[in-house]
């Protein structure tokens, strides 16, 4: 039976002779249902028309996502550490090639998810890979629809999962909302990978935060001082966002810390900074 995807958010359910009636993740307010009404596809499917690029976004990080868009949009990035190769967040076209050219610039030894709209084929990728772990906050299991015995839910407020690389729960976009520090990159001056938890803008500058992105529910000042105050004690030069080219590659942490007192300013009606 065939492992049915949504084709608004990219989620990949667990395998069914039919598709659900719903998408769990689209009928919720951060979300939406496609206006052409639910549809869903298969990963086989999606082979046939669509297929991945790989592409260098930053000293020791390659990116990785589906041409033409499908879903969100979202790419994942792959850390090249010293101690092998992670996998930070996930798109939902799984192929051979895609998993041959991971393997060959590091391999896989786990991946970790931002948030519940970028969870997409996760166990499929985790296999494709040889049972890697997937690290999901425990804050948001609830949205997990596929499960496996290869997700590993943490909880509290931060996880190392390899040398000097951190998972660091944000929270805001979601109440798991996850970012992930690497402090070796950026040639040594440190990394932080933010999917749209931290939303580098168009300006590639400065950030955002909101609860809901294509519905334009805000964050309140207090979920965005949690996530400013998250971040404040790591190192980090480069922001990389959740799509090809958005990112922040000088002054990362000092484009965070204005971005912050820039959004709280804005929706307290207090001016700009």
């Amino acid at each position: 039976m065939p492992n049915y995807l949504c084709t608004t958010c990219g989620t990949q359910y667990p395998d069914t002779a039919l598709p659900p009636d719903q998408c769990l993740i689209c009928t919720e307010e951060r979300q939406y249902v496609g206006w052409q009404g639910q549809r869903w596809t298969t990963v086989d499917e999606l082979r046939r028309d669509h297929h991945n690029r790989l592409a260098p976004e930053g000293p020791g990080l390659v990116g990785i996502g589906t041409e033409p868009k499908f879903a969100i949009g979202q790419r994942a990035l792959h850390l090249r550490t010293s101690s092998g190769g992670f996998l930070w967040d996930c798109i939902s076209l799984v192929d051979d090639a895609s998993v041959a050219a991971l393997q060959a610039i590091g391999g896989v030894r786990g991946i970790a998810i931002s948030h519940p709209h970028y969870y997409a084929s996760m166990v499929e990728w985790s296999r494709a890979l040889g049972g890697v772990p997937v690290y999901l906050h425990a804050d948001d299991a609830q949205w997990v629809v596929r499960h496996d015995r290869a997700i590993v839910f943490w909880d509290g407020e931060t996880r190392e999962v390899a040398p000097g690389v951190t998972l660091v729960r944000c929270g805001g976009h979601f109440a798991g909302g996850t970012v992930l520090h690497w402090a070796d990159g950026a040639d040594g001056g440190g990394a932080l990978l933010t999917g749209d938890i931290i939303m580098v803008g168009e300006d590639r500058r400065t950030a955002g935060f909101m609860y809901s992105f294509p519905n334009y529910i805000p964050l309140n000042a207090r979920a965005v001082e949690h996530v400013g105050a998250m971040v404040e004690p790591l190192e980090f030069d480069h922001v990389y966002g959740g799509w090809f080219g958005r990112n922040i590659l000088e002054n990362g942490k000092q484009a965070v810390r204005y971005s912050v007192r820039r959004y709280i300013h804005a929706i307290s009606d207090r001016g700009q900074p």
